[in-house]
């Protein structure tokens, strides 16, 4: 990143700082309003950490502006090497919460997309047919798919089986224009029961 642009993304980084509820902003949030607000993709990891050091320094000045208060109310003038360990231990703590909640959050955003569900494999879930059954759409090598399929736990994740079917935008086109005949088809086959 340019200069010019660390320039840019860091007003528009202390800018949100400055105006937010420290106690509900995370650095995901702050890098995402940073990005919207400057067109700027920001989720690369250079200028990932670019943005977390921004957050980490403007913390630690948050902090230290309460130390010097609180310093200068009681009158007392503590021990230094003291002061920097726990002011280090505090940074950590903070730097790793943050860290934390990020990745959370990164996570959720990877499974909704503007009120859609993406599934672990980041596929579009289009319908839930039972609790492991489901209609998804993916891209594969350039192809379009619409997957009828199962899924299976494994590590914690839901994985696709290989029962099912994936078919591609044609194919979906041509079984949907023959669902009126296939559910002609059921009607008369649950008639003559």
């Amino acid at each position: 990143m340019d200069e010019k642009t660390q320039k840019k993304v860091e007003a528009a980084v202390l800018e949100i700082l400055r105006g937010s509820d420290m106690a509900s902003l995370t650095e995901y949030k702050v890098r995402s309003a940073a990005a919207d607000r400057l067109g700027i993709d920001l989720s690369l990891p250079d200028r990932k950490l670019f943005v977390r050091r921004l957050v980490e320094d403007y913390l630690q000045s948050l902090a230290d502006e309460d130390e010097k208060k609180q310093q200068g109310g009681s009158g007392e003038e503590g021990d230094p090497k003291k002061e920097h360990r726990q002011e280090e231990e505090q940074k950590e703590e903070k730097g790793q919460e943050k860290v934390e909640e990020d990745e959370e959050e990164e996570e959720e955003e990877k499974k909704v997309v503007v009120g859609k569900e993406l599934d672990d494999n980041g596929d579009l879930i289009l319908c839930r047919l039972s609790s492991n059954r489901r209609v998804t759409l993916s891209d594969f090598k350039g192809m379009t798919l619409v997957s009828i399929r199962e899924y299976y736990l494994k590590d914690g994740k839901e994985m696709p089986s290989s029962k099912g079917i994936s078919m591609t935008v044609e194919q979906w086109e041509a079984f949907h224009n023959s669902v009126p005949a296939i559910e002609d088809a059921i009607k008369d086959l649950g008639g003559s029961d």
